[in-house]
């Protein structure tokens, strides 16, 4: 039985196995959470002869503990916060509007880094797999479930590598289909699931959207 992942290139393959039944439709879309989930996503798009993009979204990290989400922000004004940690740590709402002002300038910054002049992708009456490399809090990829979900897809389809138990239940009311290769009882943190989880870079980022959009054969 499989407990940990050599790294994200592995996780992606793997998680593309489970999603055979998308492989090679026109209709479907990849879309990848910048910057850990894209790896990932690139191994589904590949393997699904899929187009690939990225779906911006922020985390809001707790003052401190950056790697505890508050919350999160998606483009299109949309906010999800993590009230369990608000209340736990009574974090007050200007302290959450300051956090969300400083992502929302990287969410920017982002945008312009790995899609500069390319229109949005196209998401209405699509099939949308969203995939990032895990999930922790759940703050994240319910803000980009959020945002997509304004755009009327025809089916969004999350897919990670590894979640808990509780958060892939929660998160099926909320989407069509969750698809998750290792889903343990306690997740501790989405890094320990993984032998190499080194920060991917906006570089690296670019260069798999790039070479996704040489590979694929569908005309988007």
């Amino acid at each position: 039985m499989l407990q940990r992942f050599r790294n994200r290139t592995e996780a992606g393959k793997l998680l593309a196995a489970q999603l055979t039944e998308y492989a090679n439709r026109p209709d479907v879309l990849v879309l990848g959470l910048p910057r850990g989930g894209v790896p990932v996503a690139f191994e589904v798009a590949k393997a699904l002869n899929a187009p690939l993009d990225v779906c911006l979204v922020r985390k809001l990290g707790v003052p401190g503990h950056k790697e505890l989400a508050m919350g999160a922000i998606a483009t299109g004004g949309i906010r999800v916060i993590n009230e369990n940690v608000v209340d736990w740590l009574q974090i007050s709402q200007q302290t959450i509007d300051e956090v969300a002002a400083i992502e929302m300038r990287e969410l920017d910054r982002r945008n312009h880094i790995y899609r500069g002049n390319r229109p949005l992708p196209k998401v209405k009456n699509h099939t949308i797999i969203l995939v990032d490399d895990g999930i922790a809090t759940g703050a994240t990829i319910r803000a980009a479930i959020a945002t997509l979900k304004q755009q009327q897809p025809r089916e969004l389809v999350v897919a990670v590598p590894v979640s808990g138990v509780s958060t892939c239940k929660e998160l099926q009311v909320e989407v069509d289909q969750v698809v998750c290769v290792i889903m343990p009882e306690d997740l501790y943190a989405i890094g320990i699931w993984y032998e190499d989880f080194e920060q991917t870079t906006d570089a690296e980022v670019c260069e798999l959207l790039k070479r996704q959009k040489l590979l694929i054969t569908n005309d988007w």
